[in-house]
């Protein structure tokens, strides 16, 4: 009787033993299923992470390129700096600071855009860029055609062209390009007359007429207006005039006019060193220069002396 007990007891014994084993595998294998749902959730949850801060990156990326920074420019006074002035302000409105940097001659402008020290410079017209590239062993290229001026003749100590007397002397600009356009204009009005070919490069050498045995005082463009109280008339840079006080519609005696080949040619440009021309910050600021917002405020500004190019 004993015996029979004691073997049901141990029988009783196993099957709990092996209950209880079961029991363990299966909590083992349902934890293990549990660990590896928390790292498929965790892993998860790190790549929306990752993809999120790497949008984000690109976003911050793209705003970069599109908009933000500084551009610095090189520029005469006037119409230049003042047109600058008021391009400005729009782009601000798109994230960039314009450094306008004010300069009295034609030569400092293009130093400091190649070597770097400026972005670009707003002064020339594309005939003196190209004879200062070819002089200076520089490499400025033209981003964008912006406005022109009408070069015209003002009075100095005689108030009209028909006051021209034998020996008068009228100044006009001395550097190259400038000088040609001066003794065009002159000649358009019946002055002088040049060589057959002289053309844009025309100097004094190439008078080939002078009636009134005029005497052309050459000068650099920026003293040409000081000296109006000193000769019978003045040949002016549009922007020299308005500088001066003069207005091209009101006070010049003769002017190119807007559909004139030498207009046209003289188009006053932003520059730049060759290989920025589509940096984002040129770009944005060559777009805002041809604007109708500007276009207008050139309009409205100068009385015909700096007329917006159409491309």
């Amino acid at each position: 009787m004993k015996k029979r007990v004691l073997t049901t007891i141990l029988a009783g014994v196993l099957a709990v033993s092996a209950f209880a084993g079961c029991g363990s595998s299966n909590t083992a294998g349902n934890a293990a299923a549990d660990n590896n749902a928390a790292a498929e959730t965790n892993d998860a949850a790190v790549a929306d992470t990752t993809a999120a801060e790497s949008e984000a990156a690109e976003s911050v990326a793209d705003t970069q390129t599109t908009e933000g920074g500084t551009i610095t420019v090189a520029a005469s006074a006037t119409p230049h700096a003042e047109i600058l002035e008021e391009a400005k302000k729009i782009l601000a409105d798109q994230g960039w600071d314009l450094e306008i940097t004010i300069f009295d001659d034609y030569v400092l402008p293009n130093e400091v855009v190649e070597s770097g020290e400026f972005d670009a410079n707003y002064f020339q017209h594309i005939p003196y860029l190209e004879n200062f590239n070819a002089e200076k062993g520089t490499h400025l290229v033209n981003a964008g055609g912006i406005h022109y001026e009408p070069f015209g003749i003002y009075p100095g100590t005689k108030k009209d062209l028909s006051e021209l007397a034998d020996g008068d002397t009228i100044a006009v600009p001395n550097d190259t390009t400038n000088e040609a356009r001066a003794l065009l204009l002159l000649q358009d009005n019946g002055i002088i007359t040049l060589k057959d070919g002289a053309g844009l490069e025309a100097t004094v050498n190439d008078i080939a007429e002078n009636p009134h045995n005029i005497k052309i005082e050459e000068l650099a463009a920026e003293q040409v207006a000081r000296v109006a109280p000193e000769v019978a008339f003045v040949v002016l840079n549009g922007n020299y005039a308005l500088q001066a006080g003069y207005s091209v519609a009101q006070d010049s005696l003769a002017y190119e006019t807007s559909d004139s080949e030498a207009a046209k040619t003289y188009v006053n440009v932003i520059a730049v060193k060759e290989g920025n021309e589509n940096n984002p910050g040129i770009q944005a600021l060559v777009k805002v220069l041809k604007s109708d917002d500007i276009k207008k405020f050139i309009n409205d500004t100068y009385d015909g002396a700096v007329i917006p190019f159409e491309d």
